[in-house]
């Protein structure tokens, strides 16, 4: 995404929030769902809960920038923070312990989809909004939903690789393996749909397709491991969901031996997934860019704790039970070597010194072919 890019997107998911004055948390009116009085909502204690620790981007993006953006937004506001370590059971227990804190507002990316619907039933039995972050919960009662075009970003996996296979002339009838998300996820089912959209038409066959548990790239690892021997030489392609799946396809190739490697999808633009792809090991990742989506998910947030709300969405989304949710979707960009400058790089997705971060010694060489500097 360039930088022109990154700001039309922003600048689009700002229309929602026209009618809210968020420039200082003493300007709230304190009436509606999730509101109190204007000191409350000056010092109020807003919820985030994240699904995991295995995907990078929760630790490293998501929490920083919602935290940020709060801090701008309402210096006397606090969040409480709490990572779910892959365990919808310990996310109830975090989201619980959090309500009894006394939060205005849950942000809430579930780890299980449909178990975080009794999180978003006990919020609302406390008078306290939710905003569905990311992933969507399978809940009627849910405020928001902040997320990617998640079937988009299946689809750019699946043409990138399907465009590289025709490309590279391989002939149709030939084999790809699907290491898709996992299967608590929502966004994974609607990966695994855009991604099936395009390759079921592409004339390649999927020899065979796992939904990993929990994103873990070990069980993913795993898998393809199997599937190698298997099928050996028949894999020609591999879609993997993210790039933590992507990296369990790749060190299970690499420990059979498989070479040249086949080309691999990925998704989030992790650092090491970057990395992999300037060497070849990987074919390309989906960036989404994070911050904006934490900022909209933080502004909202301030929003909600003062009574407030946007005047209008962009669209609405249906939750697997037929509820339509308010939503804001951003738009997620392919990203290979031809555009690592102009997405991650531009953006300063790894910090003011993301150049470093990716041309470490062993990356230099690539850093220095693909013009990233």
């Amino acid at each position: 995404m360039k930088i022109a890019t990154k700001r039309a997107v922003i600048a689009s998911a700002a229309i929602l929030l026209t009618a809210v004055t968020l420039t200082a948390c003493s300007n709230g009116s304190g009436n509606g769902s999730g509101g109190g009085s204007t000191n409350d909502a000056a010092n109020a204690q807003i919820g985030l809960l994240l699904p995991d620790s295995v995907t990078a981007r929760y630790e490293s993006a998501d929490k920083p920038f919602f935290e940020a953006k709060i801090k701008e937004l309402c210096s006397g506001c606090k969040v409480l923070y709490a990572n779910a370590d892959g365990d919808a059971s310990k996310q109830q227990q975090q989201a619980e312990s959090m309500l009894t804190q006394g939060v205005k507002v849950l942000v809430l990316d579930p780890f299980d989809g449909e178990a975080a619907a009794s999180i978003v039933g006990e919020a609302k039995a406390k008078n306290v909004p939710v905003i569905s972050y990311d992933r969507l919960i399978n809940s009627k009662d849910l405020n928001y939903y902040i997320s990617f075009d998640n079937e988009k970003v299946g689809q750019l996996q699946a043409t990138a690789l399907v465009d590289k296979l025709k490309k590279d002339g391989v002939p149709a009838g030939a084999g790809i393996l699907m290491v898709n998300g996992s299967p608590t996820d929502n966004n994974a089912t609607l990966f695994k749909k855009g991604a099936h959209s395009v390759i079921d038409s592409s004339g390649y066959k999927v020899l065979a397709e796992f939904d990993t548990p929990g994103w873990d790239p070990a069980k993913a690892q795993d898998w393809v491991s199997g599937q190698v021997s298997q099928f050996k030489d028949q894999i020609k392609g591999v879609y993997a969901a993210n790039d933590g799946t992507g990296g369990g396809a790749i060190a299970a190739m690499k420990a059979a031996n498989v070479n040249p490697l086949p080309p691999v999808t990925g998704q989030d633009a992790e650092l090491a997934g970057i990395q992999r792809i300037l060497i070849g090991d990987q074919y390309m990742t989906v960036y989404k860019a994070l911050k904006p989506e934490a900022e909209q998910a933080a502004t909202l947030a301030i929003a909600l704790t003062k009574g407030q709300k946007p005047s209008e969405q962009t669209t609405e989304v249906e939750t697997a039970g037929g509820a339509k949710i308010a939503s804001i979707l951003l738009k997620p960009v392919s990203v290979t070597t031809d555009n690592i400058e102009s997405t991650v790089v531009a953006d300063n997705f790894y910090g003011p010194d993301s150049v470093a971060k990716i041309c470490t010694a062993d990356y230099k060489a690539a850093c220095d072919k693909y013009g990233i500097k």
